[in-house]
């Protein structure tokens, strides 16, 4: 009987610290959040690289195209495999022609808002690769005073719809426009973005300050007809960004017809759409 009674108390006091070694096992911290990945909703483009940086490439799409490009970048020590936080980057790109060389408006890379690594800016290419001619890209950059370079040949594909347009104003200055936003335009009215640069030389390009570009949208299919509500492009910032209201009444095919006018208000470029003149000589395209 004691035996039992022995037995039954032993399993009493296992039981019991088995529950209490349960009680003191260590709660889950919540409050340590996994660290962010840096490149989420990016996709790489391709890598650039030299003997002591890999160059890692991304946009949304994946690709380059013609037009307004957000680029994204980081730089990995091919020693270490660890990412570069203080870098100083400029970055060069270059048209490679049968007969030419020409750039680009770009502009200045910064580190991306909440990241550690990543670095952001633009560049807006006029015309595409093809099979002898090419794009090249080259990278600058300084880290802890000690200076880099890598350059490599980057792909810039065609566009279905246009979303830049070069042209000469009647001051004989050569334009570049671009389309920025809607990314994904949509029924109703969408904020409009543009960007305006002049070539100060083949090989720099400068923001056009002051300027205002009226649009005009039309849908070619359904009579030419317009739309109501239509904000014409100002600058709100010295750095060659313009703002407006782009009203699209339905889907389908758009002709966004613009006017370039100067800070005196002298139209450098573009055709007000009537009834004989259905288009402008610049516009960009949506379809949606």
């Amino acid at each position: 009987m004691k035996t039992i009674k022995k037995i039954v108390a032993f399993a009493a006091i296992a039981i019991f610290a088995f529950a209490c070694k349960k009680d003191v096992t260590p709660p889950v911290d919540d409050t340590v959040l996994p660290t962010p990945i840096e490149t989420e909703g990016l996709t790489k483009v391709q890598d650039i690289s030299n003997a002591t940086h890999t160059i890692e490439l991304y946009t949304k799409s994946g690709d380059f195209k013609i037009g307004h490009n957000a680029l994204f970048m980081r730089v990995k020590n091919t020693a270490t495999q660890a990412y570069e936080s203080t870098v100083n980057i400029a970055v060069n790109p270059m048209m490679h022609m049968m007969s030419k060389e020409h750039s680009c408006p770009i502009s200045d890379f910064t580190k991306t808002a909440s990241k550690t690594s990543l670095y952001d800016g633009f560049v807006i290419f006029q015309m595409a690769s093809n099979e002898t001619e090419y794009w090249e890209l080259t990278i600058d950059y300084e880290i802890a005073g000690v200076n880099y370079s890598a350059t490599e040949k980057v792909v810039v594909n065609n566009v279905a719809k246009r979303r830049v347009t070069t042209f000469t104003g009647i001051d004989s200055v050569k334009y570049i426009l671009a389309f920025v936003n809607p990314s994904s335009p949509k029924v109703g009215v969408n904020d409009m973005q543009a960007m305006l640069y002049k070539m100060d030389n083949m090989t720099t390009f400068s923001p056009v300050n002051g300027y205002k570009v009226k649009i005009d949208p039309r849908m070619p299919s359904m009579g030419n007809h317009g739309s109501p509500n239509n904000v014409d492009l100002v600058q709100t910032d010295v750095d060659g960004l313009y703002n407006g209201k782009l009203s699209l009444t339905m889907t389908g095919y758009w002709k966004i017809n613009l006017q370039v006018s100067d800070a005196s208000n002298e139209l450098q470029k573009g055709e007000e759409i009537t009834e004989t003149v259905t288009e402008s000589s610049i516009f960009f395209e949506v379809e949606f």
